[in-house]
């Protein structure tokens, strides 16, 4: 070997050496990013499906839904409320990929299912005191059975009697002088609305939102009976309850794949 070649070989190996670092380093980068892909990207259509059909998520289904409508029949059963209308909203989302900045927790999982439902009854406007005492009862009497928590959560506590007796006549709006005529009662589970009916400016109950395209197992949205609707229940019976249940997550697969 020349002088010259020899130098220009250790030139070689010495420009070889000192690239290995970088080279060795984009290599391992490639390789994290590799890695850690799986868990950071957004969930695919496709697996939302699968994950939302599996048996898993189909016995959660079942299992979130029935509570809810055992509630939804222990207003009508139990009470003088009559029930017209009944919606079920469903729906599973995919989880987000890796957040970076603004962190919601959305990237937390792979799959996440919701689901509530919202009824509506018929009831008599000229006897309202005697319904939401009706209801109240009901309450009282699930609460004192050891009733599931949430069945009708609503008993006789002091502001409830005192809203009976504004309603019979007989006492003032409990909510406080000049205040808006009191329509709801609610606790974390679910929330009692109705049309007021002794206010001059009338708040009535609204038609629930349309459904959405139901495309089960991701997204279903009932309505029951489909023709009902709200003004229907109104005219029938001269005022309108509504119940709605909170959003409840009956189903979770996080991106390290636990189920929940």
């Amino acid at each position: 070997m020349t002088a010259n070649r020899a130098t220009a070989a250790v030139s070689a190996v010495r420009n070889a050496t000192e690239r290995l670092p970088g080279v060795l380093g984009l290599l391992g980068l490639l390789l994290a990013l590799s890695a850690c892909s799986s868990q950071d990207r957004a969930t695919g259509p496709k697996e939302v499906r699968e994950l939302a059909g599996s048996t898993q998520a189909r016995q959660s289904r079942e299992a979130a839904e029935e509570p809810l409508r055992t509630m939804v029949r222990a207003y009508d059963e139990n009470t003088p409320l009559t029930l017209g209308l009944v919606t079920v909203n469903d729906r599973c989302v995919g989880g987000a990929a890796k957040e970076w900045f603004f962190q919601t927790g959305d990237d937390q999982y792979k799959i996440r299912c919701t689901m509530s439902v919202t009824a509506y009854y018929g009831a008599d406007p000229h006897r309202i005191g005697d319904v939401l005492d009706g209801i109240f009862t009901a309450g009282d009497h699930d609460s004192s059975a050891g009733a599931a928590a949430g069945t009708i959560p609503f008993g006789h506590d002091d502001f409830r009697r005192r809203l009976v007796a504004y309603y019979r006549g007989h006492g003032q709006n409990p909510t406080g002088p000049g205040t808006p005529e009191p329509a709801q009662v609610f606790d974390p589970w679910q929330t009692l609305s109705w049309d007021t009916v002794r206010s001059a400016k009338k708040s009535l109950v609204a038609e629930p939102d349309p459904c959405v395209k139901s495309d089960p197992p991701v997204t279903r949205c009932l309505r029951e009976p489909a023709s009902k609707t709200v003004a229907d229940i109104r005219r029938q019976y001269g005022m309108v309850f509504e119940l709605q249940t909170s959003m409840a997550e009956y189903y979770r697969v996080s991106k390290n794949g636990k189920t929940s």
